[in-house]
């Protein structure tokens, strides 16, 4: 897995696709898998799955969606570096709900917001064992594809 970066890279292409989701779920969270190069912080795929929550506020990726991503992935060479969901009406940062939920230190934990005009997008690093800052926010940089 990844290591812990100051900056996650996404493509264009990516950013997109994550911000049409978002849209698209509208007034719904939207969920995905995002994927790229092992040991790198670079997305180059993004893997859109069904929330079973079917919820503004809370979102649970469908298992067989992820699993579905998790063979893509592995089929390009490719592994999955973290985990994409909307907030319909508040900032990108995550909820007590989503740090509880964050599976592994180790992945990139990026929101879409929808609270303004356009969509915005941010991304974290969810630590469950540092109690004093589970939460550390990482730059997103749109690279080239």
């Amino acid at each position: 897995m990844t290591g812990v970066n100051d900056i996650l890279e996404i493509t264009p292409d990516v950013r997109d696709q994550m911000c049409a989701l978002a849209l698209a779920e509208y007034p719904l969270e939207a969920c995905g898998l995002m994927a790229g190069e092992p040991g790198r912080a670079r997305v180059t795929r993004f893997f859109p799955c069904r929330n079973l929550e079917k919820s503004a506020r809370i979102y649970t990726l469908d298992p067989k969606d992820h699993l579905r991503a998790e063979r893509a992935a592995e089929d390009a060479g490719l592994e999955i570096l973290g985990v994409m969901h909307s907030h319909t009406h508040s900032e990108a940062y995550p909820s007590a709900t989503d740090v509880a939920a964050a599976p592994d230190p180790a992945w990139h934990y990026l929101i879409v917001t929808l609270k303004r005009e356009k969509p915005e997008v941010r991304s974290f690093r969810i630590v469950q064992t540092s109690p004093d800052q589970p939460i550390s926010e990482v730059s997103v940089q749109v690279v080239p594809g």
